[in-house]
């Protein structure tokens, strides 16, 4: 039979009556810990005047905004029409059955980092270029975690690495979330802490940032090619995805902080 079989790795780490510990959530919090203790770190090396408080303020107004921005996300982009959530809203806040929305989520860390950057008079742009650099290991471990749960897999295909997952039917098809771990998380992460070493390109606040920006708008539209659309959604615009799409807005946003970086002088 053409493709691979599922590896079938159960979506609990391990569970303890009611208490479950899921590969999802701990996707989550490690991607979380990690940034966090990689900003810390250089903005100490860096000497870039931000506290302790500071960061830890920083750390769990992000996360919020990440949380509430990927749910509204999947609720507002990806719910479908009919839309459950609003039939019963009590649907939003069951969080440990899954449904993030990655533009939302980074939309809701725009909005959390712009209110607290003017909250402590620091500049916005400069918390992006703090984070970005390390935020692609929570999108790394994110995909692997859609790989174990038997979610967002890719079309139907031929090649010998084709995956036949469960959820899928069975058919051989790309195993997408294993092509958007590597782009959005691998590549992505060398790409940026490579820019983040250089003196030049760190000091032009925005850069890195929109260069994040800009380089998972052009990985997810590589990577939706051989994704699956969601059954209930299907195709928006033509042939362009609901991840295609979303990603319009992100891209202008790397463009403008890239255009920023260029006409703001080094701090």
């Amino acid at each position: 039979m053409i493709g691979l079989a599922f590896p079938n790795i159960s979506p609990e780490i391990f569970s303890i009556g009611f208490f479950s510990v899921r590969w999802y959530s701990m996707a989550y919090l490690l991607g979380i810990l990690f940034a966090w203790f990689m900003v810390k770190r250089n903005v100490k090396k860096y000497d870039w005047g931000l506290t302790d408080e500071n960061l830890s303020d920083l750390a769990f107004y992000a996360t919020m905004g990440m949380v509430a921005g990927g749910r509204l996300g999947y609720v507002l982009f990806y719910g479908g029409e009919p839309n459950p959530f609003w039939e019963n809203p009590a649907l939003i806040l069951q969080l440990w059955k899954g449904g993030m929305s990655f533009h939302g989520g980074i939309a809701g860390v725009i909005f959390a980092v712009l209110w607290y950057s003017y909250k402590i008079k620091y500049p916005f742009l400069k918390i992006m270029d703090i984070i970005a650099p390390f935020a692609p290991i929570g999108l790394f471990l994110g995909r692997l975690t859609n790989f174990i749960n038997d979610e967002l897999w890719g079309r139907v295909t031929t090649v010998p690495w084709a995956v036949r997952f469960p959820n899928g039917g069975y058919l051989p098809r790309h195993p997408s979330q294993l092509y958007e771990a590597m782009l959005e998380g691998v590549v992505m992460f060398l790409i940026l802490n490579i820019l983040w070493n250089i003196k030049w390109t760190r000091e032009k606040t925005g850069f890195i940032s929109g260069t994040f920006a800009i380089l998972y708008t052009l990985f997810r539209v590589i990577v939706e090619q051989y994704r699956e659309p969601d059954a209930h959604i299907g195709f928006v615009l033509g042939s362009m995805t609901m991840g295609q799409l979303l990603s319009v807005p992100l891209i202008l946003a790397g463009i403008w902080a890239i255009y920023k970086s260029f006409k703001t002088k080094p701090e």
